[in-house]
């Protein structure tokens, strides 16, 4: 147990050191208030909701990360979660190149706005880590493992994609850049393909998993897709 909190506050400093070099070294400046209350609330939610795992759910924990193009099994996944990677470091790299030059400017109402689709998004990914202690971060179907469909999974099969696109999408605005919805329009077929390739997998794997499929009918959007 040691050894895993160990880890999991390695990786949560570890983290927090990236995002701020790929924040602040871009920018070309500290004085970017906009990547602070980011980093803060970003961060903020990852040490509480790490808090809280250690305590209730150190399995989750660890199932949580273990992530990454690494961590897939199947080449595709490694493929989907690299390009996927790769898209997140630009989301926050291309912010901080537009607040150094000044290529667009987001008005405060919309980074207040956009820092609350972040807190938002982090305060729903925490209610599927406590509906669901199998929500792991690589595909795969572990011992004991049973289908999921109360709480948020009565409403969408994929709450952790549907809170995590609220982040996401909140991301940009929390920055102050329009600019940054491109690397999130970059990042979503490859987000809504690995939706797709996971539905298969449980569908193959996971007994039960196509009557709550029928049982839910929206994947992401509830009432609409």
């Amino acid at each position: 147990m040691r050894t895993l909190n160990a880890r999991a506050w390695l990786a949560l400093a570890s983290l927090a050191v990236v995002m701020g070099l790929l924040l602040f070294v871009p920018a070309g400046t500290v004085h970017y208030w906009q990547a602070w209350a980011y980093l803060f609330i970003f961060m903020g939610a990852s040490v509480l909701i790490t808090l809280y795992l250690m305590g209730k759910d150190p399995a989750l924990l660890e199932r949580r990360m273990r992530g990454g193009p690494t961590a897939e099994k199947e080449p595709v996944e490694k493929l989907i979660m690299l390009c996927t990677s790769t898209c997140f470091i630009a989301l926050l790299v291309v912010p901080a190149f537009d607040h150094r030059f000044g290529w667009s400017t987001v008005p405060f109402g919309g980074v207040v706005a956009g820092q609350a689709l972040v807190a938002i998004g982090f305060h729903l990914i925490f209610r599927v880590y406590r509906e669901n202690t199998f929500t792991s971060a690589t595909i795969e179907v572990v011992a004991n493992q049973k289908v999921i469909s109360t709480g948020p999974y009565a409403v969408v099969r994929h709450p952790m994609y549907a809170s995590a696109s609220l982040y996401l999408l909140g991301t940009p605005l929390a920055l102050g850049s329009y600019w940054g919805f491109v690397p999130i329009g970059a990042m979503m077929p490859f987000l809504i393909w690995r939706l797709y390739d996971e539905e298969r997998f449980l569908a193959r794997n996971l007994p039960g998993y196509t009557e709550y499929q029928k049982q839910v009918r929206h994947r992401l959007v509830p009432f609409v897709w």
